[in-house]
């Protein structure tokens, strides 16, 4: 294995963990705002209250991208189990 491959299985493996957490982290974070916001607006100061919404929004993000997660990731261990051979010579 050659430094350039190392760093392209590398940046390729940062690459599908971005695209992973993407859709999880983005709506949590939206969450989050949406629940600040709101609470700067009513003037209610309850750190927990932003918790719940933020778990139920990321469990369902999960849910609903979980076979698109699943099929880069599999698609990623596909290539990098293809690429084996060509690491060992």
């Amino acid at each position: 294995m050659s430094f350039a491959d190392a760093m392209t299985l590398g940046r390729d493996a940062l690459l599908v963990t971005m695209i992973i957490c993407a859709p999880a982290l983005v709506l949590g974070l939206i969450t989050g705002l949406v629940i600040s916001l709101m609470q700067a607006v009513t003037q209610v100061q309850e750190p927990t209250l932003a918790f719940i919404p933020k778990i139920l929004v990321v469990g369902l993000t999960l849910l609903f991208f979980g076979p698109f997660m699943l099929a880069v990731v599999t698609d990623f261990m596909r290539r990098v189990i293809l690429m084996i051979p060509g690491f060992v010579r």
